[in-house]
């Protein structure tokens, strides 16, 4: 089992930046070999997938962060980060960080709400 605790949201203007992490603990000797990914889900609609990272380091993105947001982590200290600049109003959503294992492991969440 993975436990995955995400920090650094808040509240910040259109324009700005954020710095994500997601500490994970557990079964931390998958984590090298685990796909991590961070999701977000603003109120009312799904959850959507933003970034992933494979174990190798490639990544992967989904369109409207592309360019914005970078994806990265650190095996040795079990860490994922998601660097977000060029913040918009329409990354107001609660992130989520996420081990992609059978089953999947999800963190609480963290709250990034920009202000226009």
């Amino acid at each position: 089992q993975v436990h995955l605790v995400e920090s650094g949201g808040g509240l910040v203007q259109a324009g700005g930046s954020l710095r994500l992490s997601c500490a994970a603990s557990g079964n931390i000797n998958i984590f090298s070999f685990t796909t991590m990914g961070w999701y977000r889900q603003a109120p009312g609609k799904q959850r959507e997938l933003v970034a992933l990272i494979i174990s190798g380091g490639n990544t992967n993105y989904s369109d409207s962060v592309k360019g914005r947001f970078t994806i990265s982590r650190d095996n040795a200290k079990t860490m994922v980060y998601l660097q977000m600049n060029s913040l918009k109003p329409d990354d107001t959503a609660v992130y989520y960080c996420c081990a992609l294992t059978i089953p999947n492991y999800w963190g609480q969440g963290t709250q990034v709400t920009v202000s226009s």
